[in-house]
């Protein structure tokens, strides 16, 4: 008897399109650490019937059953996956149906299956260092609304008898909270709110997130010019004349949040605006008992009346730090993505934030060597594609990271990018100790310049603004966040990372980076790098046994 439903085991790298043939190799065997996440995809299509197969249920069947998550990925719409000049390491440049929620498999969602259309299913293997190591079958069974047995795959994982080491890379990904606030309809900081932003930090440290943009005031990114985001201040500020009084409980409520979410470090949003430095962000402040603004794009930020402010709120902030044991948890931003044309500008921006606050690191994306060579920024975070000057000069503690705009080459995690070009940068970063990584967009769910809000499994790409996959990594769940295959697979890329730590451990850095090289014609840089996903799973494979030998 014909089976009415073909199913195959691939990687957590493969993108599964529904009106393509699915060419990858299956997946058999595997290895992971003990506190490791590991993923893979089981795809599945309906044949030998002319109409779909619905309401089909997954059973898993493994010692591991309580570690692992089954969740259905979605296909969202894309109508701009990349630029017209995109280079050509990419799936496909048509717009178009796309892989990347993962839907919870819970009471509310079904599986079908369509004739000659391939969709897939993410299983998650959450391990906790609690197994003991060898070798755990996992069968997946796919069955239908009667429980009859249609089709089955099994997956053997091999539990390594080492865990990998903590997490050294700070990593952040922008926290736009009002955005949360609009999507759910729900006042601003209201106890709902609070629930909701709790949820998507834990969400967001649990794929190693460590550190979060905490909103001082309503931070000036992606904002048109004289346009204002939703009002997002966590600072209760009581103006008198020009004499301010500053109230830090709100902040307080934000740094107790993320300690039981296990944030580890705070980045103070930019104090002045983006591109530029050249004005203030939305402040608001009451003055005789009404609550207005008193800064934004009218403030010219190199005036008496801003630094004034600033002269005032500073101590008043670095007292807070100090109370409360922060000092090494704390990071300041000037302007995010200035140009050499701004240099006047976030030079005074500067001026006045060394004199206050330069004991504590001042991080801002920028991707011009100058502004590090003139001591203006202590933590300077070029992209991916302009760190080469960085690299050459020995800069120490180096951080990188990419938006849009680096398309051409470097890694990037667009939904036309195959998984392994989002996956190589944990072992480009290991290699040139990148210290920190950061991205604009966890969860920007506005179009560009924050004109208007979207829809996020409608728009994926800021309303034909950015490449879809580049403002949000977690889609807007009834309940909380919808996890992405992005999401998902960036954390490999730290784990990867962690990995390269744990041999480096064991055979020193030098011999690590020849094993990371070995066999490849050319050195690893940030836009060299070997292109086919079977190489990132050999070499990881390769690493994994390479250190359960060292340990025998």
């Amino acid at each position: 008897m014909l089976s009415v439903i073909e199913t195959k085991c691939v990687s957590s790298l493969a993108k599964v399109f529904p009106d393509e043939e699915l060419m990858e190799e299956t997946l058999s065997i595997a290895s992971a650490f003990k506190n490791e996440v590991f993923s893979f995809q089981v795809a599945y299509r309906a044949q030998h019937v002319s109409r779909a197969i619905r309401d089909l249920n997954i059973q898993i069947e493994s010692e591991l059953s309580d570690q692992i998550s089954v969740r259905l990925i979605g296909l969202v719409p894309s109508e701009l996956p990349c630029y017209p000049d995109q280079d050509e390491h990419i799936l496909r440049s048509t717009p178009g149906l796309y892989p990347d929620p993962l839907f919870p498999m819970d009471s509310n969602r079904v599986m079908h299956a369509v004739p000659n259309q391939w969709r897939s299913i993410w299983i998650t293997v959450a391990l906790n260092g609690t197994v003991i190591a060898g070798k755990y079958p996992i069968r997946i069974l796919f069955q239908d609304e009667s429980n009859n047995l249609l089709s089955e795959q099994v997956v053997e994982l091999e539990i390594l008898n080492a865990e990998l080491p903590k997490q050294k890379l700070i990593h952040t990904e922008w926290f736009h909270t009002d955005c949360i606030a609009t999507h759910y309809r729900v006042d601003m900081f209201s106890e709902a709110h609070w629930v909701l932003i709790e949820k998507y930090v834990m969400t967001a440290v649990q794929h190693g997130m460590n550190m979060l943009l905490t909103p001082l005031f309503t931070p000036p990114l992606d904002t048109k010019e004289g346009g204002e985001r939703p009002t997002v201040q966590l600072i209760e500020v009581d103006k008198q004349g020009e004499s301010y009084t500053f109230g830090f409980e709100r902040l307080r409520q934000w740094i107790d949040m993320g300690n039981r979410s296990g944030i580890e470090y705070f980045e103070f949003s930019h104090l002045f605006t983006q591109w530029g430095a050249k004005h203030a962000p939305k402040i608001m402040a009451t003055e005789n008992g009404v609550l207005t603004r008193i800064f934004g794009w009218d403030t010219d930020a190199m005036g008496d009346s801003y630094k004034g402010f600033l002269r005032q709120f500073l101590p008043a902030l670095v007292r807070f730090v100090e109370e409360n044991n922060l000092e090494k948890r704390s990071y300041f931003h000037i302007s995010d993505e200035p140009g050499l044309e701004h240099l006047p500008w976030y030079t005074s921006a500067y001026e006045i934030m060394n004199e206050y606050v330069g004991q504590f690191p001042i991080i801002d994306a920028l991707s011009d060597y100058t502004f590090y060579e003139q001591g203006l920024v202590s933590n300077p975070i070029p992209a991916n594609n302009h760190i080469e000057p960085f690299l050459s000069k020995g800069t120490e503690n180096l951080w990188t990271y990419y938006c849009c705009a680096q398309y051409e080459q470097v890694s990037n995690r667009f939904f036309c990018m195959p998984s392994a070009r989002n996956r190589i940068i944990g072992m480009q970063m290991y290699k040139y100790k990148i210290a920190g990584f950061l991205h604009w967009g966890y969860n920007f769910w506005y179009s560009q310049f924050s004109v208007a809000p979207i829809e996020p499994f409608e728009t994926t790409d800021a309303g034909c603004a950015f490449p879809s996959g580049d403002s949000y990594l977690v889609y807007p769940g009834e309940e909380g966040p919808i996890e992405s295959i992005r999401l998902k697979v960036f954390y490999e890329a730290l784990q990867d990372m962690r990995a390269l730590e744990l041999l480096e451990s064991l055979v020193g850095r030098a011999e690590t980076v020849r094993f990371l090289e070995e066999g490849l014609a050319d050195e690893i840089t940030f836009d060299v790098y070997p292109r086919d996903q079977k190489w990132l799973q050999s070499i990881r494979e390769r690493l994994n046994q390479t250190i359960k030998s060292l340990l025998k």
